[in-house]
């Protein structure tokens, strides 16, 4: 496989698609050496194949905001492969979306599914809407019409979303609730849908505990655990919520959460009642910095500055792509950090990566790190399908189990001879191989 030859044409014919091309550049590097034993992929072109969706759906959404003024926006619907199972990935409302972000996303997504061992395939979608400064009435109205440009492409065994940043259960149900209406159907064509109709419980939480129990099997093999652990989390959607909730619950000191204005550091950790005040806060739109700060005198806001400055055990990327760069790891690695995990998707620059690595500090990749979300998901689809619901101690067991999987599959094709495991070739090496034989035996279609 010349990885050049294919980056090199993927750039002449996605120009300025950075996001994307990043997430194929690192995933070919990983996986060309086991390529290239498989002169039977080469013969089929599985790579040529694998690197470009199945197909993208973009339309013209159209809503009225609470004025009757018309607003326009443009939805997306990337569907990137289905050889394993239908296609399944998160909807993201963000001003910040574009094409190069949901094809990086659909890309990641089908193999992050592959590693959980349920038959999803890989999609992302989206919108350059933000929820942000909306009322509830404009947001139900635009997800309707985000609906109706995209129902015909969705169904249980075709296309299964679920929500992202800026999609919570409040804009799934919106959106759920127009499909049903227009298909005439109760199926389980969304996750992430509320308890009471067909929701799974624990899934607001799934992704950073599916997280926690992936960082507590790599300290594992290290012969540690996370009692006594100090965590720096970055932001504080639900996803960064899930970790602090599950860090500390197994022991760990979470001291940062983050914004897009800074960070505060509280050398006494984040945890319990904090936790339940930001969420408060989070829930009416205020601003969390200076009421903790006030609450919580011993706490700190670094304007303008990352987490990762902060001296810690583990490092958690929580937020958003490319949020930890190369400097960020030069001072996690001066400080001793023994783990960055990504519970964001792509958390970590190439930069970033490639000094982790060299230093031999032990980092983990997102689509091994965050499937638990992904993971929660699937099992949502099969509660829908045996028209049950599972307890929470069940669902929570079920994702502890994926996630020792996911952990087995990454040491299995990632350890290397004096011992290191390169988590990130070895999660890219075990969901490509999934995918391809899939194909393979698929034919050429």
């Amino acid at each position: 496989m010349d990885i050049n030859t294919i980056i090199s044409n993927l750039e002449a014919k996605h120009p300025g698609e950075k996001e994307y091309l990043q997430a194929v550049k690192e995933v070919l590097l990983s996986v060309q050496d086991v390529y290239n034993r498989h002169p039977e992929f080469e013969k089929n072109k599985i790579i040529e194949r694998m690197v470009e969706p199945d197909r993208i759906v973009t339309f013209r959404v159209t809503w009225l905001d609470d004025k009757g003024d018309v607003q326009n926006n443009i939805g997306y619907r990337v569907q990137f492969n289905n050889a394993i199972g239908p296609y399944k990935g998160g909807i993201r409302f963000h001003a910040s979306v574009n094409l190069s972000i949901l094809k990086f996303l659909g890309f990641e997504q089908t193999f992050k599914n592959a590693l959980t061992t349920l038959p999803m395939g890989g999609a992302k979608g989206g919108s350059d809407f933000s929820p942000r400064g909306k009322s509830d009435r404009e947001i139900m109205r635009f997800c309707q019409a985000f609906i109706l440009g995209l129902w015909k492409n969705l169904g249980p065994d075709r296309d299964v979303p679920a929500g992202d940043i800026g999609v919570g259960g409040r804009e799934v149900g919106y959106m759920y609730g127009m499909y049903k209406r227009l298909v005439n159907e109760h199926t389980g064509t969304f996750t992430g849908k509320g308890l009471d109709f067909g929701g799974s419980r624990i899934r607001p939480e799934a992704t950073g505990f599916g997280a926690l129990y992936f960082v507590q099997d790599v300290l594992a093999r290290k012969g540690e655990t996370l009692e006594g652990k100090t965590v720096a989390i970055s932001g504080f959607g639900n996803v960064a919520w899930g970790a602090a909730l599950k860090a500390t619950e197994l022991g760990a000191k979470v001291v940062t959460i983050s914004g897009p204005d800074g960070y505060i550091y509280d050398p006494d950790g984040i945890s319990g009642e904090k936790i339940d005040t930001m969420l408060e806060l989070r829930a009416t739109g205020e601003d969390i910095v200076e009421p903790y700060i006030e609450k919580y005198p011993n706490a700190k806001f670094f304007p303008g500055k990352k987490p990762w400055e902060q001296k810690v055990d583990i490092a958690l990327p929580c937020a958003t792509q490319n949020e930890l760069n190369g400097d960020d790891a030069k001072q996690l690695i001066a400080n001793n950090v023994m783990l960055v995990a990504e519970v964001s998707n792509m958390g970590c620059t190439p930069e970033a990566i490639d000094a982790l690595i060299e230093h031999r500090i032990t980092y983990a990749p997102g689509k091994a790190v965050n499937a638990g979300g992904v993971a929660t998901s699937g099992l949502e689809m099969s509660q829908n399908a045996m028209h049950l619901q599972w307890s929470e101690e069940e669902v929570d067991q079920r994702l502890h189990g994926i996630m020792n999987d996911i952990h087995r599959q990454c040491v299995k094709y990632g350890e290397e001879p004096d011992g290191y495991v390169n988590y990130m070739k070895g999660a890219n090496i075990a969901g490509f191989m999934k995918v391809a034989n899939a194909m393979m035996e698929q034919g050429v279609c």
